[in-house]
C-alpha cells in the first residue's frame, strides 16, 4: 500500500514535470498523510489540488474516513469505483519519497523510500469529483498499487506505482483509453534505481511534518 509520502523539492517540480504553472503558495511538506490534499498533475500538465482519500461521483456521501486511498493495479480497471477514472481520469502524483512500515516482532519500524539519483518522481493516480446535494464539488484522488519488487518487498508486499518519466504522457493523454495498454504500464518500478533506509517514529504521527523526519537511523538497504 501508500499510505504516506513527501514533496519538499518544490523548486524542481516546474522543470522535472514541464508543468505550465506553478503556484507560488505550494509549501514543502514531509509527511502527507491521507484525508489530506495533495497536488496532482493532470492531463493539462497543471498542478491542481485534490484530496487524497478517493470518492466515487456516484458516491451517496463524502467523508474522510470512506475516501479510497489506494486502487490496487491489478483490478482498477474491474472495481466500480475506479474504472470510470481508470479510462478518463488519469493523473500523476508527484513525490520526492514515500514511507512504509516493516513489520518486527510486535513492532513496526518505518522506513523512507526514495529513488537513487534523488529526483522527483510520479505514482500513477486516479481523481474524481463528488457533487454534494448543496452543489459543491469535491475533487478527490487515489494512488494505485502493484506487487512491491525484491527492494520493497524485505518491508512491504505492496508499493506504489511509479511511472518511468517515458511512459507519463501516454498515462496523462485523456485520448488513450485502451485498458490493456494502461494496465501495461502499472508495474513495480526497477529495484536497482530505488534504496531505502531507516527513520525514527517521528513519521507515525501526521502531525510531525519537519526535515528531521528524512533522518536516517541506520543502515541504508
Amino acid at each position: 500500500m501508500c499510505g504516506r509520502f513527501s514533496l519538499y523539492k518544490i523548486i524542481e517540480l516546474s522543470e522535472r514535470f514541464r508543468l505550465n504553472k506553478i503556484a507560488s503558495q505550494i509549501a514543502p511538506s514531509y509527511n502527507i498523510a491521507p484525508s489530506q490534499d495533495v497536488f496532482a498533475i493532470d492531463s493539462n500538465n497543471q498542478l491542481v489540488q485534490l484530496r487524497w482519500g478517493l470518492v466515487p461521483h456516484w458516491s451517496k456521501e463524502a467523508t474522510a474516513k470512506k475516501g479510497i486511498i489506494n486502487a490496487r493495479a491489478e483490478t482498477v480497471d474491474k472495481k466500480p469505483a475506479f474504472k470510470r477514472s481508470f479510462k478518463y481520469k488519469r493523473c500523476l502524483i508527484p513525490a520526492d519519497g514515500f514511507y512504509e512500515w516493516k513489520r518486527t516482532g510486535m513492532k513496526k519500524v518505518p522506513y523512507r523510500i526514495t529513488l537513487k539519483n534523488g529526483e522527483l518522481f510520479g505514482f500513477a493516480g486516479l481523481w474524481d469529483s463528488w457533487v454534494a446535494p448543496e452543489g459543491g464539488v469535491l475533487n478527490t484522488c487515489t494512488i494505485i498499487t502493484t506487487t512491491a519488487n525484491s527492494l520493497v518487498e524485505t518491508i512491504h508486499d505492496r508499493m506504489p506505482v511509479i511511472l518511468p518519466k517515458e511512459v507519463e504522457d501516454i498515462w496523462l493523454d485523456p485520448e488513450i483509453t485502451d485498458s490493456r495498454l494502461l494496465k501495461s504500464l502499472l508495474k513495480p518500478f526497477p529495484a536497482d534505481l530505488m534504496q531505502a533506509y531507516k527513520i525514527s517514529g517521528l513519521v507515525n504521527s501526521p502531525y510531525n511534518n519537519e526535515a528531521k523526519i528524512l533522518d536516517i537511523v541506520s543502515e541504508n538497504y
